[in-house]
């Protein structure tokens, strides 16, 4: 697809992160250069059955991967890191530029999912990145985990910024937003701001963490037994707190939960918690008193399998509830999972544990993202010309967009796009372009991008409606029915008031297994077409296959071998065997090695092999590759491809 013919233009746009909260994946694009920024998940809905993650469309980078010059990671969030393992299995992205912490979740990633990919450069605040055409710096911002930045990409059209996630916060655990840095750039003058806009719709400021910090510090000094708190395993600078404030009360630290041991594992290694010996196995916290106890754990969006539910409902096998525990939400329900967490209180609630949620009197829980004060401040720094929301569902991008007129950007100058729409900057002026087709790509387990909106269709209608299953054993060397076909029905017939149905299956049931009996016998019959398998033979030899590894593929399954193991037996019998010429023809290698797997029977294999090479020499004169090619006397007698057609028919008569 030609979408950008004028390499005078810059163009931007987003694979993913628009018109939604995840799957974050911008592009700015000018000449031959391409720079990705970020490369996120989605978590799929409750709607989506079966569906693990939601991921960008790679197509567009895919195609133009010859362009691209490097992956730039704003922070170390799933919905900004967690489809790279997916990316870099499907297309070649020469650098990842990454902060050090996300630098570091990202190598832990790839090396869970058995990737060697070695080129990950880890910037800071004063790297400068320059390629031809686009020149990256970045600016240090202030989120839930460490290490957050906004990038910055100055283009010969004018500079763009990117905020990646972030909020204002003037009394942070963690450093500080660079401020001077925002407002000299915003002094240069910024063309194009790409803003964040998840916080969009909420009025004032968000909490500063250290309001956070101070309510916990006083729960934890008010409780007298065990304390189980439940947050985000990414928020590092809350786990950073929660452990200070048990180090501060004598209470000693245990980890539940994979994503939970994996980042303070990674914030031990970094230094932004420094007390290892803080920590104890769940063995040893069992042994402790209760009031020298805090468990640290997943679940705090009530998800049935994480650690708190699985300690909720009795189900974990080192941790058991005591009546005297508090439990302790350090987060906020991410819309969908309001009745999930609620189940879970409600049993907190049945077993006598006393539990503390986000309220505005409670307040154990600060969003990593600015409010709408801190998106005007943001737009007041960077003072740009344009103004492109992201990272954000349609009434969030309108949200800011609004929050922006308000700001002194022209109402002409918010751009709310979809993902795969396309802005073109041209000296200092943007406006949109044309679009490409952008799709959600769904993983299924080890499936990527097969399971479509009619599968998922599908598995509502099975999920509301029942399903009827035909179950048939058949062995696929053989061809052979394997027992009676089995027709079985869930979630739809109750047995003792649907007879006749069940009469009606159990007939189908017979009348199916003598069609599946006929249809395998015609399959039987079709392998051993001696027209059709010899021309697969003479198929394979013109798509790369040598001689042996032609006829010895084409019939490996009657021996019960599968192709990739028959080719790699026969890889050394190519050009007369060692590409000699020397020997016997390759085709005739490959013919006797399938005879004496399925034969088995030494006497009986010498005997079919003495025949098969009879036969070969009278047709053609001789078996020896370099006098087929004509390579001793100058006259092909045989080219190879029908050596092939000959071996593979003499083959089928043996086998008759």
């Amino acid at each position: 697809m030609k979408l950008f013919e004028n390499n005078l233009d810059t163009k931007i746009f987003a694979l993913g992160g628009l018109g939604e909260v995840g799957k974050n994946m911008y592009c700015i694009m000018h000449g031959n250069e391409i720079i990705i920024i970020d490369s996120g998940v989605l978590f799929p809905e409750d709607s989506l059955l079966g569906i693990d993650y939601v991921i960008p469309d790679f197509g567009f980078l895919k195609r133009n991967e010859d362009k691209i010059k490097g992956l730039f990671i704003t922070h170390g969030h799933e919905d900004h890191i967690g489809s790279i393992n997916f990316l870099l299995q499907s297309v070649n992205i020469p650098v990842i530029y990454a902060p050090n912490q996300a630098a570091k979740l990202i190598k832990k990633k790839l090396i869970d999912r058995n990737i060697k990919y070695d080129n990950i450069v880890i910037f800071d605040e004063n790297t400068k990145v320059k390629f031809k055409n686009l020149e990256v710096e970045f600016i240090s911002t202030t989120h839930s985990i460490p290490d957050s930045f906004a990038i910055v990409v100055n283009t010969p059209n004018g500079t763009i910024v990117e905020t990646g996630d972030f909020k204002f916060d003037f009394t942070p655990i963690g450093p500080m937003a660079d401020l001077h840095k925002m407002a000299r750039i915003g002094e240069k003058g910024v063309t194009l701001l790409m803003s964040e806009s998840t916080n969009a719709l909420n009025p004032g400021m968000s909490l500063s963490e250290s309001r956070v910090d101070a309510t916990l510090s006083d729960l934890f000094q008010r409780q007298l037994g065990r304390i189980i708190i439940a947050t985000f395993a990414s928020n590092v600078y809350r786990l950073k707190h929660i452990i200070e404030t048990c180090k501060k009360n004598n209470r000693k630290v245990a980890i539940f939960g994979r994503s939970m041991e994996t980042q303070i594992e990674i914030a031990l290694e970094a230094g932004y918690i420094k007390d290892k010996n803080i920590f104890v196995t769940p063995e040893e916290a069992n042994a402790l008193k209760p009031e020298e106890v805090c468990l640290l754990c997943t679940g705090s969006q009530g998800e049935p399998l994480a650690a708190l539910s699985r300690i909720t409902n009795g189900t974990d096998k080192k941790i058991k509830l005591l009546p005297s525990d508090t439990v302790i939400f350090s987060s906020s329900p991410i819309p969908g999972n309001a009745q999930a967490i609620s189940v879970t209180l409600n049993k907190l609630a049945l077993k006598g544990v006393k539990t503390y949620t986000n309220t505005s009197l409670n307040e154990i829980h600060s969003s990593g993202h600015g409010n709408q004060e801190e998106l005007k401040l943001m737009l007041r720094l960077m003072k740009p010309k344009y103004l492109m929301p992201i990272h954000g569902e349609y009434r969030m991008l309108k949200a800011h967009a609004d929050l922006a007129v308000s700001c002194d950007v022209p109402r002409e100058n918010t751009f709310i796009m979809q993902n795969g729409e396309v802005l073109s900057m041209l000296n200092g002026k943007v406006r949109k372009d044309r679009s490409f087709p952008c799709y959600d790509i769904y993983v299924d387990g080890n499936r990527i991008g097969d399971i479509g909106n009619v599968v998922i269709k599908d598995r509502k209608i099975m999920a509301n409606d029942g399903i009827l299953v035909v179950i048939c054993n058949i062995n696929a060397q053989k061809k052979l029915l394997l027992g009676k076909v089995n027709i079985t029905t869930r979630g739809f017939v109750l047995v003792n008031e649907n007879e006749e149905l069940l009469k009606v299956i159990n007939d189908k049931e017979d009348e199916e297994t003598l069609k599946i009996k006929k249809w395998l016998i015609d399959e039987r019959r079709e392998e051993y077409n001696m027209e059709t398998k010899v021309n697969e033979a003479a198929e394979r030899k013109m798509c790369g296959y040598n001689c042996a590894q032609a006829v010895a593929c084409t019939y490996c399954n009657l021996a019960g071998l599968d192709e990739e193991t028959t080719k790699e037996l026969t890889q050394g019998f190519a050009v007369g065997m060692g590409g000699s010429m020397e020997a016997t023809c390759g085709a005739i290698i490959g013919a006797i090695n399938i005879l004496g797997v399925i034969n088995k029977n030494p006497q009986k294999t010498m005997q079919s092999s003495k025949k098969i090479i009879n036969a070969f020499k009278e047709q053609n004169g001789t078996v020896i590759c370099k006098e087929l090619k004509g390579i001793t006397d100058g006259v092909v007698k045989r080219e190879c491809i029908d050596c092939v057609r000959d071996a593979a028919a003499l083959l089928e008569e043996e086998l008759k």
